[in-house]
C-alpha cells in the first residue's frame, strides 16, 4: 500500500520504502499532499519527484536505478560541435536564461515523454514550477533563433546540483544547444551531476547513465552543502568551456 501524504505535513517516507522493480509502478513512494515549493524542495532535497497524469493525485517517485548526467561525461558529437560553433558565431543566435519560463514550460507539456502519451506536466505543476522559481530555484535555458524562442529547457537547482525536468525543440537541434549551454554552466558552476530521473535513448546519447539510488543520494547529500548564489547569467565566453580543449 502507497502511504498517503497529509496536506499539512511536508514528511516524506524513506526512499527505501518505495516500490520494488518486480511492482507494477517499481519506483513510487507516496501520493498525495499538494505541490508547494515547501514540499517540492523537501522531495528534490530527498532524491524525489512529482509525476504523474490528468485526474490522478500528485505522485512521488525514486527509483531505485536513477538517471544522472555527469557533466564532464557529456557527448558532444562532431555534428552537435558544428552547430555549437555556427550558433556561438551567428549575432541572430543566443542562449537566454529565465526570459520565458512560462512558455518553455508549456512548450514542454506539449511534448512528451519518450515512449509515452500524453502530458505530466499539468496546470497545476506549471503553477507549482512557476511559484518555486520566484524563490530562486526553477530555471529555464533557452535558445533564441532570429528573436524567437526555437527550443529550451526547465530544471530545478538546489546546491550545487541540477536536475534537469523537460526540454522542447522547434527548431533543428535547439534543445541540444540549450542543454550543452546547460553544460557549461553547470561547469561554471562546479555542479557535477546532472539528474535525469528515468532512462531514454536520447539521454544516453547524451552520456547519462544510470547509478543505484543509494549512489545518487550519496552525491545529493554532498551536493547540498549551500554555495554562495548562483549566478545563472549565460555570457557567450562560456562556449569556450565545452568546444576549446582542455588544457
Amino acid at each position: 500500500m502507497v502511504p498517503w501524504l497529509s496536506d499539512d505535513s511536508l514528511v516524506f517516507p524513506s526512499t527505501d520504502q518505495a516500490l520494488g522493480a518486480d511492482s507494477d509502478a517499481p519506483g513510487l513512494l507516496a501520493a498525495g499532499g499538494g505541490l508547494s515549493p515547501e514540499r517540492l524542495r523537501q522531495a528534490y532535497s530527498s532524491g524525489i519527484f512529482p509525476w504523474y497524469g490528468k485526474n490522478q493525485p500528485p505522485l512521488w517517485w525514486s527509483p531505485n536505478l536513477r538517471m544522472v548526467l555527469q557533466t564532464r561525461n557529456f557527448k558532444l558529437s562532431r555534428s552537435l560541435r558544428r552547430t555549437l560553433q555556427q550558433f556561438s558565431l551567428n549575432p541572430a543566435c543566443e542562449i537566454r536564461v529565465d526570459s520565458a519560463l512560462p512558455e518553455v514550460l508549456a512548450a514542454c507539456a506539449g511534448m512528451p515523454r519518450e515512449g509515452q502519451g500524453g502530458t505530466w506536466i499539468l496546470p497545476e505543476m506549471q503553477t507549482a514550477y512557476l511559484q518555486w522559481a520566484s524563490q530562486g530555484a526553477v530555471h529555464s535555458i533557452e535558445t533564441w533563433i532570429d528573436g524567437e524562442l526555437a527550443g529550451g529547457l526547465y530544471g530545478v537547482n538546489l546546491g550545487r546540483m541540477f536536475f534537469g525536468e523537460s526540454m522542447f525543440m522547434r527548431r533543428t537541434d535547439a534543445s541540444k544547444i540549450a542543454m550543452s549551454a546547460l553544460i557549461c554552466l553547470c561547469r561554471q558552476h562546479r555542479i557535477e551531476s546532472i539528474d535525469c530521473q528515468q532512462n531514454t535513448r536520447h539521454l544516453a546519447s547524451l552520456g547519462a547513465a544510470e547509478m543505484p539510488r543509494s549512489e545518487f543520494e550519496a552525491r545529493l547529500s554532498q551536493a547540498l552543502a549551500p554555495p554562495a548564489p548562483l549566478d545563472w547569467t549565460f555570457r557567450p565566453p562560456l562556449w569556450d568551456l565545452l568546444l576549446k580543449p582542455a588544457g
